[in-house]
């Protein structure tokens, strides 16, 4: 019993967070734009499509930047949504 909670649990999760990489060269120029002006000359290390319930996604970008990453999201139109703080790594 306690072991089919868990696996709702992490499928339930999984169901909010739905997305998938994609490669920045991909996304449209005002998305482009916005990434690499945001990421203001940090290594850009990953962009990811986030998709939310209601069928909208944003773009989720992880830039590193003097060896400390931290985050970003950007929407499908290009414009900035909020700044993720430094990861702890």
């Amino acid at each position: 019993m306690i072991g089919a909670g868990l696996a709702f649990g992490v499928s339930a999760q999984a169901k909010e967070q739905m997305g998938e990489m994609v490669e920045l060269k991909s996304l449209p120029a005002a998305v482009q734009q916005t990434i690499k002006e945001k990421a203001a000359g940090g290594e850009i290390v990953q962009v990811k499509r986030e998709d939310d319930t209601n069928g909208k996604w944003n773009y989720e970008v992880v830039v590193k930047t003097n060896g400390k990453e931290w985050g970003f999201e950007v929407d499908p139109n290009g414009k900035f949504l909020k700044k993720h703080g430094e990861s702890k790594e």
